[in-house]
C-alpha cells in the first residue's frame, strides 16, 4: 500500500522530466527570440530578461521569410492533400484485397525510405531541369510525393487493417457500393491513422531541405527551411533573427498538429461491433 503512492510519485516524476527535455528546445528557441543581442550572447546564460520583438521586425521588415513562409504552406499543404487523397484509396485496396504484386508492392512502400535523399538529389535535379520543372513549387510538390505517400499508404494500411470485416459485409448486404464502403466507412473509422498520416506528411514536407535547396535557386520560391539556414554566413551568426525564424517556422507545424490530433484520441471502432 505504501510503494503504490511512491511508484505513483516516481512515474509523475519521469514523465514530467521526459516532458522538460522535450519542450526545453523551444522554450530555449523562443526566449532567445525575444532576447537582444547582449543577452543572448550573454555567458552565463540570462534567464531573466525584458523580452523585445526586435528579432521579429528585423525578419519581417524585407518580406523574405514571410514569403518563404507562404512557400512552405503551398507545398505542405498541397503535398499533404494530395498523398491523402491518393494514399488512403491505395491503403484501403492493400488492407482488403488480394491480388498479384502485393507483396512487392507492400515492400516497395515500406522500404522506399531506405535510399538516401543525397543519393538522388543530382539526377532529380538534372531531370527537372530537363523537363522545366526547376524554381516550381510542383516539382517539389512531387518530390516530396515521393517519401510522403509511402508514408500516408504504411499508417492507412494498418489502420483499414484493424476495422471489424463485419461492417463491410453488412455494408454490402445493404447494397452499398465499394465506394460508399470506403467513404462512409473505412474513412471515418479510419480517422485516427488519416489524421496521424497527415500530420508526418505535412511535417515532412514543410521541414525538407535538401531537395528545397537544391531544385529552388529563386529568392522568391525558396521556402522557410532554405531562408533560415541563409541567415548564417562566415562572418556573422544573427542568432536573434535565427531563432525567431525557427520560431516562425515551428508555428504552423504546432497550428496543423493540434488541429487535427483530436482525431488520434478517438477510439472510432469501439462498439462498432457486437
Amino acid at each position: 500500500m505504501v510503494s503504490r503512492p511512491i511508484g505513483r510519485a516516481l512515474h509523475a516524476f519521469g514523465l514530467l522530466l521526459v516532458l522538460s527535455l522535450a519542450l526545453f528546445p523551444f522554450y530555449w528557441m523562443i526566449s532567445s527570440s525575444l532576447k537582444d543581442q547582449t543577452d543572448l550572447l550573454a555567458s552565463p546564460p540570462v534567464w531573466w530578461f525584458r523580452p523585445t520583438l526586435a528579432h521579429y521586425r528585423d525578419i519581417f521588415s524585407d518580406q523574405v521569410v514571410t514569403t518563404a513562409v507562404l512557400n512552405s504552406l503551398i507545398v505542405s499543404t498541397a503535398t499533404t492533400v494530395l498523398a491523402v487523397l491518393l494514399g488512403t484509396p491505395a491503403a484501403y485496396a492493400l488492407a482488403r484485397f488480394e491480388f498479384r504484386g502485393k507483396a512487392d508492392l507492400w515492400f516497395w512502400f515500406i522500404s522506399n525510405r531506405m535510399i538516401s535523399p543525397i543519393v538522388l538529389a543530382l539526377p532529380i535535379y538534372l531531370l527537372s531541369r530537363q523537363i522545366g520543372l526547376l524554381n516550381t513549387h510542383l516539382v517539389l510538390i512531387l518530390i516530396y510525393l515521393t517519401f510522403t505517400l509511402p508514408l500516408v499508404v504504411w499508417i492507412c494500411t494498418d489502420q483499414f487493417r484493424s476495422i471489424p470485416s463485419d461492417l463491410e459485409q453488412a455494408a454490402r448486404l445493404e447494397g452499398a457500393s465499394q465506394f460508399d464502403i470506403f467513404w462512409q466507412i473505412y474513412l471515418p473509422l479510419g480517422a485516427p491513422g488519416v489524421a496521424v498520416s497527415a500530420i508526418f506528411a505535412f511535417i515532412f514536407s514543410w521541414n525538407e531541405l535538401l531537395y528545397a535547396l537544391v531544385l529552388i535557386t529563386s529568392q522568391n520560391l525558396k521556402t522557410a527551411p532554405v531562408v533560415a539556414t541563409n541567415f548564417m554566413s562566415g562572418y556573422e551568426l544573427p542568432w536573434g533573427k535565427i531563432m525567431a525564424t525557427g520560431t516562425v517556422i515551428v508555428l504552423p507545424v504546432t497550428i496543423f498538429a493540434v488541429v487535427v490530433s483530436r482525431h488520434m484520441v478517438r477510439g472510432l471502432t469501439m462498439g462498432a461491433t457486437k
